[in-house]
């Protein structure tokens, strides 16, 4: 008999003692049967397919755990992966780690269900990191978010294990894609989440949110609903309750299809960030010049250009001014960063940009132009040899008091 398909009998989300009381009301629930006699519904088919896939060639993965459906129905695909054997290399099995905010009341024994739910799907081992999420002027989401990603690549690292799998959905992925499009961010913001980055993989972004519920359904597993996922004071929330349900009215919006077409978006503008910036880093690694003595050893950046933090550094202007903007802006970029800066914001790359731009005029502005972390920027030219230079523990009085290039005439 397939595993998969071990009956035909159909397991229904559990209503006895799991579900009395008004504390289960609001904690996940189930299964009180493992596995489920009945057929895998073809969303699990998917599910575990893209599991088994991004998985090839790791140990012992674990999965983010919230006990929201979308990390509940990842945890049973990656269950039903471990136990039909779909990828070869998880005989290990898999586990699960889940992190505990504590920005909410009773969000202890949320975690402890969840754990509870992991447990019984056989996932091993299975830990909850409790966390304290800081202020830092960031927003509370993206607080979070920073906390959560901390606990689940420390736990990843505690327990030795192979990569961290979050269940964000093609629904997360239009909400970041209109959220991008709402800041007027460039070709990276607009390419939404990653299905890959570091230690975490993104297994379920071509699922729906009703995909992960029809999975949970299945396995009889009874998710929580977090309130903040409804709550308007979030800008996130917004969108997923009004914003996009208003888009994609067949009546009075664009109609039905739109965070399929958006996430669709997200892939083709992933496939050109990262071909724009192989290209950067080649460039980069070209033109750059660490003044004698001072190019500091340091890790790679976002481009995975191994740089030096806190380094003074050149670049040819001539050649520089050569290159298409989207490559320059991109090259000043990681320069400022490899000078032990911040990744400047669009406003600061123009302001530096207007200084190679203006090599060859009469009375414009050699800088210095002043960046965020302490790097400033100014062109210079000796003997007949022009370049950009950026220099690492410079702060002038205020960024306002910098002098700003004249941008040059048309």
């Amino acid at each position: 008999m397939d595993p998969a398909h071990p009956g035909d009998r159909l397991s229904t989300v559990p209503d006895g003692p799991a579900s009395a009381g008004p504390e289960a009301s609001t904690t996940p629930a189930g299964p009180e049967a493992w596995p489920p006699a009945s057929r895998w519904p073809e969303v699990l088919h998917r599910a575990v397919r893209a599991v088994a896939a991004v998985t090839q060639g790791c140990r012992t993965p674990l999965v983010g755990l919230s006990g929201g459906a979308d990390s509940l129905a990842l945890a049973v695909a990656t269950a039903e992966a471990v136990r039909t054997r779909a990828n070869p290399a998880l005989v290990g099995g898999a586990g699960a780690v889940v992190v505990d905010h504590g920005l909410q009341a009773g969000s202890a024994a949320v975690a402890e269900r969840a754990a509870a739910i992991a447990r019984r799907l056989g996932l091993d081992p299975v830990v909850i990191e409790r966390v304290h999420v800081t202020a830092t002027g960031a927003g509370p989401e993206a607080e979070a978010r920073q906390a959560r990603h901390a606990a689940l690549v420390v736990a990843a690292q505690r327990l030795d294990s192979g990569p961290v799998l979050l269940a964000h959905t093609r629904d997360d992925q239009a909400e970041q894609v209109l959220l991008g499009l709402a800041r007027g961010s460039g070709t990276r913001s607009l390419a939404g989440i990653p299905r890959r980055r570091g230690l975490i993989l993104r297994p379920l972004l071509d699922l729906t949110r009703q995909d992960t519920e029809a999975i949970c359904h299945w396995a009889g597993v009874r998710w929580w609903q977090d309130p903040a996922n409804a709550d308007p004071a979030y800008l996130r929330s917004r969108l997923r309750t009004r914003v996009l349900p208003a888009l994609e009215d067949p009546v009075t919006g664009l109609g039905p299809g739109l965070s399929a077409a958006l996430a669709r978006s997200a892939d083709i503008a992933a496939e050109d960030a990262d071909a724009l910036e192989q290209w950067a880093s080649r460039e980069y690694s070209r033109l750059v010049r660490y003044r004698p003595g001072e190019h500091a050893s340091g890790a790679g950046n976002h481009l995975g250009i191994a740089v030096g933090r806190g380094a003074n550094l050149s670049l040819p202007l001539e050649e520089l001014a050569e290159l298409p903007d989207a490559i320059r802006y991109r090259v000043i970029g990681t320069a400022a960063v490899s000078a032990g800066g911040e990744r400047p914001s669009r406003e600061r790359v123009l302001a530096v940009d207007r200084l190679i731009a203006g090599r060859a005029g009469g009375g414009t502005s050699a800088g210095p132009v002043q960046l965020p972390g302490g790097v400033v920027s100014r062109r210079r030219r000796t003997g007949g040899y022009a370049t950009l230079d950026f220099d690492a523990g410079e702060v002038l009085e205020s960024p306002a008091d910098a002098p700003v290039p004249p941008a040059p005439s048309r």
